[in-house]
């Protein structure tokens, strides 16, 4: 059973591949290994990302936060894998504030260039 992913709240400072709406949908990522490689694949590509720490791990799940540099503000970003389809969903969200002026969805689009091809 896969984990499910909150829903995304109506501000503008999350984005989740579960979400259907245009302002905090975004397309999940895919995947051609088998899911341990894929898990482990990814955790490399994200441990190089500054300031993130995995907080949580399951066989088909992980969690992390992203701290930003200046204001210390804190992102949730976690990862669901499904098997089945080949296909890890995401959710992307701040844990404060209103807008974060795109800092989640840049942050990833900018793993889904890196990961591209490598997964």
């Amino acid at each position: 059973m896969m984990k499910s992913l909150q829903p995304c709240p109506s501000s503008p400072n999350c984005v989740s591949t579960q979400a259907s709406d245009q302002g905090h949908g975004i397309v999940p990522y895919r995947y051609q290994k088998t899911l341990a490689g894929a898990k482990e694949a990814l955790k490399t590509i994200v441990a190089n990302f500054p300031r993130a720490k995995l907080v949580e791990e399951d066989e088909a799940y992980l969690h992390y936060e992203f701290t930003s540099l200046l204001l210390r503000f804190v992102d949730d970003v976690e990862f669901v894998f499904d098997d089945d389809m080949k296909t890890i969903h995401f959710r992307s969200a701040s844990r404060t504030g209103y807008s974060d002026l795109g800092v989640n969805r840049r942050r990833m689009e900018e793993i889904r260039a890196v990961i591209e091809g490598r997964l």
